[in-house]
């Protein structure tokens, strides 16, 4: 739950956020300051990322010369991906917020994936003059489906969100979006980031004379997600840190069971 907008932050006031997710196999971690990421972190041992966080963030800070003292807000990948994975990351930035008396912030995990890989040097952003590219991150969450969304991205550097984060099913989804693309008029490109490999196929299933599609596999990282973070800190935006939980998006294999179970 995101409060109420406070007054915001003073635009000559440098702010430096701690950001760090591990919705993916990617433990990601950052310190950013305004635009620029000060250093970051990407560790690829999934099963360990409760092992890990802690010790990760202390070195990074430490190899900064930061402490507490030193940082404006905590930022944290809210979800949705890992089940277990966003819990982790949510748990910690609720207590290090609480501990050292930061203001929390939490940030779509997909935003974070979308943002990052339309930053990277293998995006391809050149050319777009008024067109729009769609960046549409996409976890895989089995079954043939994936967490997902989609932003709008443009030649002058606007971002936005066109659809909200959920669970679809990749082709369906990839379907529906490449109409919407030819409809809009304004699309040129179509561009899947993140966990593309299992759905590759249908994501890149164009029609003749439709909208280019590419994929882009991209992993975590949260230089991106401390970029988005300082944003909405400078709007005033703030997390309610007791209220705070992650976005799942969907229930667990045992709530679906238990559900079942209870109608039964």
């Amino acid at each position: 739950m995101t409060t109420a907008p406070s007054a915001g932050t003073p635009p000559g006031k440098p702010v430096t956020v701690l950001a760090f997710d591990t919705s993916t196999a990617s433990l990601a971690a950052a310190v950013v300051r305004d635009g620029v990421v000060l250093d970051t972190v990407q560790s690829f041992a999934e099963r360990n990322h409760s092992v890990l966080i802690v010790p990760e963030i202390k070195r990074l800070l430490a190899d900064n010369g930061l402490t507490a003292d030193g940082l404006d807000a905590i930022a944290v990948g809210q979800g949705p991906g890992s089940y277990t994975g966003v819990r982790i990351a949510v748990s910690v930035g609720k207590t290090l917020a609480w501990a050292w008396n930061k203001p929390l912030l939490g940030i779509s995990s997909l935003e974070a994936l979308a943002f990052g890989a339309w930053g990277s040097d293998s995006a391809g952003r050149s050319g777009l003059g008024a067109g729009q590219v769609w960046v549409v991150p996409a976890m895989d969450a089995r079954r043939g489906q994936v967490y997902t969304a989609c932003f709008a991205a443009d030649g002058a550097g606007g971002w936005e969100r066109r659809d909200a984060d959920g669970i679809r099913m990749a082709g369906d989804w990839a379907d529906k979006l490449r109409q919407e693309a030819a409809d809009d008029g304004r699309v040129v490109e179509i561009l899947f980031v993140g966990e593309t490999e299992p759905h590759a196929e249908k994501f890149q299933a164009e029609p003749d004379g439709g909208v280019p599609v590419r994929t882009l596999s991209y992993a975590m990282e949260a230089g991106a997600l401390g970029k988005l973070a300082v944003a909405r800190f400078r709007l005033g935006e703030r997390e309610s840190v007791h209220a705070f939980v992650p976005n799942y998006t969907q229930m667990t294999e045992a709530e679906v069971k238990l559900a079942a179970a209870r109608r039964d």
